[in-house]
């Protein structure tokens, strides 16, 4: 039996915890959301209590799994993009109670932060190729610039030739 001091402070944890906690019942009916839960999805508490989970979480799958099999399911990323929002999942049921918990813990910043390194990355990796590209044609003109004046130079260094055989020929 918790004492009143413990139960005063396993509610503060509740209210105060960053992450998103919801319970639903067996029936996959919310029982119970924290502040957190609340401000992530967009809802008021009294809206969504007694309401089926699906009204607010996409996919419920994951939360049978977890009741069928009574284990704990870890999702590791879950998105909802009408809220932009990504979340890591940890569903465990509690059976003596006949309910399904889910923590979940706000990765938002972190999948945007990766999606713009892939997205610095790309464009990064587009702006070499075409670095490379430009230095290409700059190095096939100048090679095309180079057997030009190599084919003249042969050419006239071909006549002097023939012209200093011819004249060294005509001397003999």
């Amino acid at each position: 039996m918790l004492k009143k001091t413990e139960k005063n402070l396993w509610e503060l944890l509740w209210e105060y915890d960053p992450n998103g906690l919801i319970v639903i019942d067996r029936a996959m009916e919310i029982t119970l959301v924290n502040p957190a839960f609340c401000k992530m999805f967009q809802v008021e508490r009294e809206d969504i209590i007694g309401q089926p989970a699906t009204v607010v979480l996409k996919d419920l799958k994951d939360f049978q799994k977890a009741w069928e099999n009574k284990q704990v399911v870890r999702v590791p990323e879950t998105e909802y993009p009408e809220l932009d929002i990504y979340v890591k999942e940890v569903i465990f049921p509690i059976p003596d109670e006949d309910i399904i918990a889910c923590i979940m813990v706000d990765i938002t910043h972190e999948i945007h932060r990766e999606k713009e390194m892939m997205k610095l990355k790309s464009e990064t990796l587009a702006k070499v190729n075409e670095v490379v590209d430009n230095q290409m044609k700059v190095v096939q003109q100048i090679a095309g610039l180079l057997g030009e004046t190599t084919a003249e130079t042969k050419v006239s260094l071909f006549k002097i030739v023939k012209m200093l055989e011819r004249e060294i020929s005509e001397d003999g």
